[in-house]
């Protein structure tokens, strides 16, 4: 019987003193470093004395209710699977076309769209600076009869669409809205997300126009058309993937995205949208990367720190416009071009904290993506490790399987408040665009990055096949995109210009110009060009001539 008398924390200090540290005398434990956010690392046990001051009731509650630690649904899972993603998206329309209806014939619930760089930067396909990068990290799109192409004998009304499409996210959305109501499809029957996270570049991914505050000004616009023709859509989705590519650590990760997601209420409360409306529409993307009890902590942690965020700074009321929903995506960072297999186990370990995190969607890395684009075969691996997570590990079967967990509720707790002391530095900052003026951001996370290089070089931090384990591997197919495809794509351009009413759309480009300039309302001037088929380089170009391009802030 164990002795009463004794108290909790003496018992685990003679545990530690005559149990642990005479065994790892004697078998030399293995070298640690601190792996965790900060550089932190885990204790070698947690115990309920590192909870003694929780009220679980108050801080983690139950699923679906606030403050959404322990999820969002309250069957989760056991309701309904999370949707399946693959990002895709390659060479010119008609590749990527056959590549989702591949992957929806696999079983995949909902199309990922990727676009190449060209688009993403608002150039045409045949502009100077497109040469090379065409159809490379993503599907060519140039105009309205682009994306018809992109989308043939998929049913829109039916399917959820994500598009990864920032800078120009208004000339794209318009776009996919165009293609339906060619077909009598009716705007406000659409689901899917646009990224159309503006701040996120600045910060880490680099895919930027124009400079920062005229850009949040287009992303209210967007807000407020969406709001009043594509209703089901998610007018935003606000991303710490890439700043977690770009080196930041988990605390950074929860505390950047939400810093920008507060920005985003307040730029929707400027376009005249109530807090309580559009919150309820917000969705996030996030990371997931190796150390599994932190992401899943992440997660939990970051649902409590944004339900909290809405009721303080916006006085949200309803649970459901305070819950946090997000997509995953696995870590394309951690993976190696040494040993290439090997990224299937990382990303299922990925996967595995994703959905253990619960999220709503989910897109699983090709383990091949550190050579190239993913294959036909490395995509179906990659949704197959979801399908046999979802079939056959049994995660799904329990909400919140980790919770409870002494190790897992201390690590919520830890990154929660770190990242609650980051927003407070930031809102003394004057908010997250000020933040970003000043190089704030960047230089924390280039400080973060540096940190985790070091650590991998010195061997601190493992990573099997690159500085441990090293054997030669096999090598793997690569998909190469065909040369013939930029050809082909820039000759499409100049036919689509060749073929359209060119006084209608100058007259359309200038309009669009105009309201620029003089700081009206601009998507149903967009949504005009677009159906006149402008391309994205001309309705981006004549935006350019008001706002000019965003220059590079250097932070080193």
């Amino acid at each position: 019987m164990t002795n009463k008398s004794i108290t909790d924390e003496q018992r685990v200090r003679t545990w530690k003193s005559q149990i642990l540290e005479p065994l790892e005398k004697k078998s030399r434990p293995r070298k640690r470093a601190g792996l965790l956010a900060g550089g932190a690392d885990c204790a070698e046990i947690y115990t309920a004395n590192d909870l003694a001051d929780q009220d679980p009731w108050v801080e983690i509650g139950l699923p679906g209710e606030a403050p959404f630690v322990r999820g969002v649904q309250a069957n989760m899972f056991r309701g309904r699977l999370w949707t399946m993603r693959q990002y895709a998206g390659f060479g010119n329309a008609r590749a990527s076309n056959e590549r989702y209806r591949m992957l929806l014939e696999k079983g995949q619930t909902g199309l990922s769209v990727a676009f190449d760089l060209p688009t993403q930067m608002g150039r045409d396909s045949d502009h100077a600076a497109s040469l090379g990068e065409v159809g490379k990290v993503g599907v060519a799109i140039d105009s309205v009869d682009d994306m018809e192409v992109l989308f043939d004998s998929i049913p829109l009304d039916q399917v959820s669409t994500s598009m990864t499409i920032n800078s120009t996210a208004a000339v794209l959305l318009a776009m996919y809205v165009a293609v339906a109501n060619r077909r009598g499809i009716s705007s406000d029957k659409l689901r899917g997300t646009i990224q159309n996270d503006l701040l996120k570049e600045y910060i880490a991914r680099g895919t930027y126009v124009y400079p920062p505050r005229p850009s949040l000004a287009l992303t209210g616009d967007i807000f407020r058309w969406a709001a009043e023709h594509t209703p089901k859509w998610n007018v935003i989705s606000v991303s710490g993937y890439h700043m977690r590519e770009a080196g930041c650590d988990a605390i950074q990760e929860v505390a950047f995205t939400l810093a920008n997601g507060l920005e985003y209420v307040d730029t929707a409360i400027r376009a005249g949208l109530s807090a309580e409306e559009f919150a309820s529409q917000l969705s996030f993307f996030f990371n997931v990367h190796n150390h599994l009890l932190e992401e899943v902590a992440k997660f939990r942690a970051a649902r409590r720190l944004w339900s909290e965020l809405m009721l303080e700074r916006f006085e949200v009321q309803s649970e459901r416009a305070r819950a946090l929903k997000f997509h995953c995506q696995t870590a394309g960072a951690t993976l190696t071009a040494q040993q290439p297999m090997n990224n299937i186990v990382r990303v299922t370990v990925q996967a595995m904290a994703a959905v253990m995190g619960g999220c709503q969607s989910l897109h699983t890395n090709s383990f091949d993506e550190a050579l190239g684009l993913p294959t036909e075969q490395s995509a179906t691996i990659a949704l197959r490790t979801q399908q046999l997570i979802a079939a056959e590990s049994g995660v799904a079967d329990v909400v919140d399987p980790l919770g409870g967990s002494y190790a897992i509720e201390v690590l919520t707790r830890q990154i929660y408040a770190g990242a609650r002391a980051y927003l407070e530095k930031i809102r003394g900052m004057g908010g997250m665009v000020a933040a970003i003026e000043e190089g704030y951001v960047q230089r924390e996370i280039q400080d973060a990055s540096f940190r985790y290089q070091l650590e991998i070089e010195r061997g601190d931090r493992p990573i099997v096949g690159l500085n441990q384990h090293i054997s030669d591997a096999e090598p793997v197919p690569v998909l190469r995109v065909d040369p013939a495809i930029e050809r082909e794509q820039v000759a499409q351009v100049q036919r689509t210009r060749a073929t359209r009413d060119g006084a209608a759309v100058d007259t359309l480009l200038k309009e669009i110009e105009r309201r620029a300039r003089e700081d009206q309302v601009l998507m149903p001037a967009i949504f005009d060009a677009v159906r006149a088929r402008a391309t994205v380089g001309e309705i981006s170009d004549a935006m350019r001539r008001v706002y000019g391009e965003h220059v590079e802030i250097r932070t080193l």
